[in-house]
């Protein structure tokens, strides 16, 4: 993403009404924080207060809240899209959780090490926006020696994607590289894997594409007659469309790791 950002169309079609705005859900989420919770928990003295827990990228907090569900301590949402963070807010208050979660209008960018430090650095597809690699930089000033962080990412599953697949995603996300050669990187950058697990194809269908879908069919009528902007909807559709043909051969995959 460049610096200019998305165009304003991206906000219409990636409204903050969605349920999610990428791939991922409840039962990943979950299961990342019980896995790092188990692992920090035998740190006595780091179990024993409540966490503070930073969320990078927390678009309008899916994730956010269902973590705000399980953990002892505060979490700081970060986000650069105001009607994001409004909706976080909203839903926070719906589920009795808003006392545990602020909201901060940043660019993650900007975050430097004194933010920290945090227990916890949380960040569900929104850290390829730096790089995976300067993320997890990033993401380790921000963590207390021993802190947890969280990622997804997307990876190859295979060697072999079929060439409409390779090609689509060599120019949508080039980096896009295999999951132990994440694995290496998240361990030369300084940190310990704790678990890592490929999300489910339901992580995509259910939350994330059957609704955007369902938005884009609604648009399309509305601007019938605006050929840029349904030539973004139908780069967003193409994506849909891979993964519909072409999901064994690449997944998202939750990174589960402490800071050494």
């Amino acid at each position: 993403m460049d610096t200019a950002g998305p165009p304003k169309f991206f906000y219409e079609i990636f409204d903050a009404s969605l349920p999610r705005l990428g791939p991922g859900d409840e039962a990943s989420t979950t299961r990342a924080w019980r896995t790092l919770y188990a692992a920090m928990a035998r740190d006595k003295d780091r179990a024993a207060g409540p966490m503070r827990i930073l969320d990078i990228g927390c678009g309008n907090g899916a994730q956010t809240i269902c973590l705000a569900q399980h953990v002892n301590g505060s979490i700081l949402a970060v986000d650069n899209h105001p009607p994001f963070l409004d909706e976080l807010q909203r839903r926070a208050a719906a589920a009795g959780v808003a006392a545990k979660i602020q909201v901060a209008l940043r660019d993650m960018h900007t975050l430097t090490k004194d933010d920290g430090p945090f227990d916890v650095v949380w960040s569900e597809g929104a850290l390829f926006v730096m790089g995976f690699r300067e993320g997890l930089t990033a993401c380790g000033a921000l963590l207390e020696p021993g802190g947890g962080l969280v990622v997804s990412e997307l990876a190859w599953l295979r060697p072999d994607p079929p060439e409409n697949c390779r090609r689509f995603w060599a120019e949508a996300y080039p980096a896009m590289t295999s999951i132990a050669d994440n694995l290496a990187l998240i361990e030369a950058c300084g940190y310990e894997v704790l678990e890592h697990f490929a999300q489910p194809e339901s992580a995509w269908w259910e939350p994330y594409y059957h609704p955007l879908e369902r938005r884009l069919g609604v648009l399309r009528k509305q601007y019938a007659a605006d050929a840029e902007k349904l030539a973004l909807m139908e780069s967003i559709q193409k994506e849909i469309d891979v993964y519909r043909q072409y999901s064994a051969f690449y997944c998202n995959v939750s990174y589960v790791m402490r800071r050494r």
